[in-house]
Order: C-alpha cells, then sequence, then structure tokens
C-alpha cells in the first residue's frame, strides 16, 4: 500500500525533475543567441567603417572646409601665417553683388536647360531606336560610349580643333559642301561661342542618358504593349500612354544626376573658350574657378561655389517634388 502511494510521488517528482531540466536547456541558449547577434551587428559597423572613414575624409571634409572658408578672408597668405579673419557674409555680398555674377547666372541657366534638353531628346531618341533588334545593335551602343568614356580634357581639346576659325575640320566641310564661304567664328564670337559649348556638352552627355533610359525601357514588359495595341494603343499613343509613365521614375534620376552634373560643368568650358570671348561663355562654375585659382580669393570662390550648391539642391527638391505629385495623382 506504502509503495503504491510513493510510486505517484516518485514519478510526479522526476517529472517536475525532467521539466526542469528540459527548462534550462531551452533558456540556455538565449544569452548565446544574443552574444551571436552582438557579433553580427559588430561586424556589420566593422564592414561600415572603411564606407563611412571615406565618406568623411573625402565628401564630408571638403564640404565643411568650403563653408568655412566662405565666411573667411583665406588668401595665398593664409597658408603660410595660417590666420583667416572671419568676415560673416562679406564674401557672398561680394560675389553676389559684382556685375559678373548676373552675367554668370545667366549663362549657367542656358547652358544648363540647352545641355539638358538635348541631351535628353538625343538620348531618349537613341535609346527608343536602339531597342529595335537589327543587326551591329550592340556594337553601334558600344560605340556611342565613347564620347562618355574619353577625359573631359581630351574632349575639349579634340572639339576645339573641329571648331577653330581658320584651319577647323567643320568649317573645311562647310566650305566643301559650299554652305559657307569664310570660316565661322564659332569659340571666338559672342553670340556663337556659347551655343557651341552647349553643343560639345549635349555631345558628352548623350551616352549618359541613352544607357539609363534605355536600360529603363528594357524594364517595360511586352505585354503592356501587347495589350495596349488591342486597344488601338500604338505609335505615339502607346510612347504617351504606356512608356512614359512607366519611364517616369527613370527619368527624373536622369534630369535630377544631368542638372546637378551640368551645372558644375568646368572642364569643357575652360578648355573650349575659358569663359570667354568677352564672358560670353562664363558660368557660376568658372567664375568660382578664377576667383580661387587665378585671383586667389579663396574665400569668394568658396562662397560662389556654395551657391552653386545651393541652387542645385533647390532644384533637386522641387523637380523630385513635383514628379512625385505627378505620379501620387
Amino acid at each position: 500500500m506504502s509503495l503504491a502511494t510513493d510510486l505517484p510521488h516518485s514519478e510526479g517528482r522526476a517529472t517536475s525533475e525532467a521539466s526542469k531540466t528540459h527548462g534550462t536547456g531551452t533558456e540556455k541558449p538565449a544569452p548565446r543567441r544574443r552574444s551571436r547577434q552582438r557579433r553580427e551587428r559588430l561586424f556589420q559597423w566593422l564592414f561600415l567603417v572603411p564606407a563611412v572613414v571615406y565618406m568623411t575624409l573625402f565628401f564630408g571634409y571638403p564640404v565643411v572646409k568650403n563653408v568655412v572658408m566662405s565666411f573667411q578672408e583665406y588668401t595665398t597668405s593664409t597658408f603660410f601665417t595660417g590666420e583667416a579673419p572671419w568676415v560673416g557674409f562679406t564674401n557672398y555680398v561680394t560675389v553676389l553683388s559684382s556685375s559678373l555674377f548676373s552675367t554668370s547666372l545667366i549663362n549657367t541657366a542656358l547652358f544648363t536647360l540647352g545641355s539638358i534638353i538635348g541631351q535628353f531628346v538625343i538620348g531618349l531618341a537613341l535609346a527608343i531606336f536602339f531597342q529595335r533588334k537589327f543587326p551591329l545593335n550592340g556594337i553601334l551602343r558600344s560605340l556611342l560610349l565613347l564620347p562618355w568614356l574619353l577625359p573631359l580634357i581630351v574632349s575639349s581639346a579634340v572639339w576645339r580643333w573641329i571648331l577653330d576659325k581658320d584651319s577647323g575640320a567643320l568649317n573645311r566641310f562647310l566650305g566643301d559642301l559650299g554652305i559657307i564661304d569664310t570660316g565661322i567664328p564659332w569659340l571666338t564670337s559672342t553670340s556663337l561661342a556659347l551655343i557651341a559649348v552647349v553643343g560639345v556638352n549635349i555631345w558628352i552627355g548623350i551616352p549618359f542618358n541613352l544607357t539609363i533610359l534605355y536600360g529603363g525601357l528594357q524594364e517595360i514588359p511586352d505585354e503592356l504593349y501587347e495589350a495596349g495595341s488591342l486597344d488601338g494603343a500604338t505609335g505615339w499613343k502607346a510612347f504617351r500612354h504606356i512608356t512614359w509613365p512607366m519611364l517616369r521614375p527613370v527619368v527624373s534620376v536622369v534630369l535630377v544626376l544631368g542638372v546637378v552634373y551640368t551645372l558644375k560643368v568646368l572642364d569643357i568650358i575652360l578648355g573650349l573658350t575659358n569663359g570667354g570671348p568677352a564672358n560670353s561663355t562664363q558660368t557660376i562654375a568658372t567664375q568660382s574657378y578664377n576667383l580661387s585659382f587665378h585671383e586667389f580669393k579663396f574665400g569668394e570662390g568658396a562662397a560662389l561655389g556654395n551657391v552653386l550648391v545651393i541652387i542645385s539642391l533647390v532644384f533637386a527638391v522641387l523637380y523630385l517634388r513635383a514628379s512625385r505629385r505627378a505620379v501620387d495623382e
């Protein structure tokens, strides 16, 4: 009788001890899991450290230094004395009130607008053209990338020779065709120099627009065009109702990056005209360069560079907001 009554108690104790043992077995891996998560998080941060250090040294520091310089009287003597007195907004007032700033601002707007329109329209047309299957398609697309791969200073030197008034290849070609009798001063005329510079920059920027827009067109499903053709959406209607809405996010990226890049173009203008003749191709970027490295007024050059950065940021924000509102509607 006592043996029978003791069996349930012994089985209960064994069960409770087993449950405790089982419970502790499940609780032990928790600290291990937490330590493994800590190690993974540590490794993630270690992988990020090189990128953060690189961004800080080569992007963050120059930007901060440029902002600080714009509030100082930073000249060549500063490199020897180490003294750069604070002048507040004097540099900004000086560059914004100069007679050359309005000319540079107008030229910058015309140069950017003309370049972006030309690059985008021609790039989009070529991207749509290369969607078709035909022999040597890939080779031709590869050749169109050459202007993008060449160094800008090399491109400007070649185009300076092509557009030369007396011995330029373009004037010789037009003369042989009987179109002109005397050489056209493409780079020395105040009315033609900016147009010539815009044309060269369009030539350089077409490959970028072509590459990005062609990639965006490849992502549009063919089923949409097949369904649209059943409803009569072919040709221009297909482009308007299918291609353009689907391509709009890519277009936003292309235009924003294109404007930001074009606003700071320096090599092409310096190589072709150096801002002349009579400041007809002077932009904010070239004016900032001249102030810094020709007149050695680093504070004023930095201030003008910051103005260019602000213009780029304002355009990017406004355009992206407008694009997002259009997509929402």
